[in-house]
């Protein structure tokens, strides 16, 4: 139902046509859309799907939609705690969002979900921008993803009948994708939402380095995300040349990809190189690709809250050196941060490790 109302819903907040009462939310987090739904997830929850206003990475306001779980285990400790959720890559098909995945049973991450709901803690999740609403997914863009990451954590506290309080303790969780999502959270919570009580973010497996994580994925077996991440931040910002430089081979590669979700996503092109697919062969060394990338190289900024961050020491799609990396600038700006490092674990690995000490790390903070 939500989803039949998300075009002409979009198209009057983001022109302004007619003022509606939608139409005239102005501030990020501001709830547009709510309704109840049914999540298949292990624990007992009640469940709305939302649409909320956030903001993009050029700093326009956009639509994003999401999912709130609030468990039905009493708490009596004071506000319940939210965690705001990250996912990683689900890929760039609407049907492969979160929000959709919850509903019908093939959320890949409901276990860790699972963890918080058990303990009573509520979650919320962001689709992200492009993810479940019209657009194209700006996959791999931390800028939009963290703003889109805290923005779900205002709205969730706009829900009517959940008995959240807004000035509740927040936990931010995130691994890969989900990790440069929370890591651009923490960084920017300060500035964009001093409202909210975050108190703790648990990133892992983050692509902090694009330049990094796309040089070492070029010609390797999940190529296909490279490519995602280049239409991602090509989406994100329009002056970065791509579509305008891709070559037969690439405009059809391209075209498919955007209704593909994760694993058909990173195996879409196995082993090419970006190269490949464009009639530049240096496109990411053009100055305007550099400048968005470093934009959304992450470390850049001390997170208020204190840090869990972690990585796979064997990680095959983000370098253990990206994450030490971060790890080296947080430290440097004074950051609070604990680092694990899980050896013998590739990326998949490093979460369902790492992901369950996260969270429970989070619950040292509430």
């Amino acid at each position: 139902m939500l989803r039949r109302v998300l075009v002409p819903l979009l198209a009057l907040l983001l022109t302004g046509a007619v003022a509606t009462p939608a139409a005239q939310a102005s501030s990020p987090g501001d709830l547009l859309e709510q309704h109840r739904v049914t999540a298949i997830v292990p624990a007992p929850v009640q469940a709305w799907e939302l649409l909320y206003q956030s903001t993009s990475a050029t700093g326009k306001a956009n639509a994003v939609s999401g999912i709130l779980l609030v468990p039905s285990i009493p708490w009596t400790k004071g506000p319940r705690p939210l965690i705001t959720y990250a996912v990683g890559t689900h890929g760039l098909g609407d049907q492969c969002a979160p929000s959709v995945k919850l509903q019908n049973g093939t959320e890949n991450e409901v276990a860790i979900i699972s963890q918080a709901l058990y303990k009573g803690w509520a979650v919320v999740l962001t689709d992200y921008e492009g993810l479940g609403t019209p657009g194209t997914h700006t996959y791999a863009v931390g800028q939009s993803e963290g703003r889109a990451v805290l923005d779900a954590a205002r709205a969730a506290y706009k829900v009517p009948g959940t008995g959240l309080s807004s000035d509740g303790p927040v936990g931010v969780f995130g691994y890969s994708q989900g990790g440069q999502a929370a890591a651009f959270a923490g960084e920017l919570q300060g500035g964009y939402a001093p409202d909210l009580n975050v108190v703790g973010v648990a990133t892992g497996g983050v692509p902090a380095d694009l330049n990094a994580v796309m040089k070492s994925n070029d010609g390797g077996a999940a190529f296909g995300l490279v490519l995602g991440a280049a239409l991602g931040l090509s989406t994100a910002y329009p002056e970065v040349p791509f579509a305008s430089v891709l070559n037969s081979r690439g405009k059809a590669t391209v075209e498919k990809i955007k209704d593909y979700c994760t694993i058909a996503l990173g195996a879409a092109a196995p082993f090419s190189r970006l190269r490949d697919f464009v009639t530049d062969p240096d496109i990411v060394s053009d100055p305007r690709w550099q400048k968005r990338l470093a934009e959304n190289y992450a470390g850049t900024i001390k997170p208020k809250a204190p840090v869990f961050l972690y990585h796979a020491q064997l990680d095959e799609l983000i370098p253990l050196a990206v994450g030490k990396g971060l790890l080296a600038r947080y430290k440097a700006l004074g950051a609070t941060v604990t680092w694990a490092e899980y050896p013998l674990l590739e990326h998949i690995g490093g979460v369902s490790v790492g992901g369950p000490v996260a969270m429970e790390w989070l619950g040292t903070k509430f």
